[in-house]
């Protein structure tokens, strides 16, 4: 069986807190609403509806979305940076002929263009799932391992079947991702690529 290796984006792959802390910031200016913006930044995971819901209006909340996603565009895609260890982690996948899945619940245009202006080799690109959304998606690709930074991941994991490995670089939790079930716990990306020689190896 092929090796398919499936990576959550935001605060796993890409360092996407800057981005969103700028963006949310211009979003509160248009809006006029005041939005804790350090708060929702330190544990990104949760869908941008949830992030706001409490502090948007519910009958403005898919506007403020769709405002969101312009000024992303504009304020996050080219001031995000990869972590350190993501390319050596994607290209440790390819040492193996793997393939490579981003998965992720970012608005997939906005994802597709973190991958295409960092250049990170990646064969799909599945956006708008969260939790075990993502296992339908891990399925049909026939992925074996999900990669990811908040517990939403270890469920989309588990949910697939699949092995969850978990990096430090979100906001969850050492302790909160493996009471939720993670198979691995990692610092960060930049360990993944011997991890992975090792369980290839088994």
């Amino acid at each position: 069986m092929s090796l398919v290796v499936a990576f959550d984006l935001d605060m796993t792959l890409i360092d996407t807190a800057p981005g969103m802390s700028t963006t949310l910031t211009a979003l509160a200016d248009e809006l006029g609403v005041d939005l804790p913006v350090e708060e929702l930044t330190a544990r990104l995971g949760p869908p941008l509806d949830v992030l706001l819901d409490g502090y948007v209006p519910a009958e403005q909340m898919s506007a403020a979305v769709d405002r969101f996603r312009v000024l992303y565009v504009e304020h996050a895609i080219h001031a995000v940076e990869a972590f350190p260890g993501a390319a050596e982690s994607i290209a440790a996948v390819r040492r193996h002929d793997g393939r490579v899945l981003v998965v992720t619940g970012k608005y997939e245009p906005n994802a597709r263009r973190h991958v295409e202006h960092l250049a990170l080799d990646v064969d799909l690109v599945h956006g708008m799932v969260v939790g075990p959304g993502k296992a339908d998606v891990l399925r049909r690709e026939g992925a074996s391992i999900l990669v990811g930074d908040h517990v939403h991941d270890v469920e989309g994991a588990k949910a697939a079947g699949v092995v969850s490995v978990s990096v430090l670089t979100g906001g969850c939790t050492e302790e909160e991702l493996v009471e939720a079930g993670t198979d691995v716990v990692l610092a960060d990306l930049t360990v993944f690529p011997d991890w992975l020689d090792a369980y290839v190896s088994v």
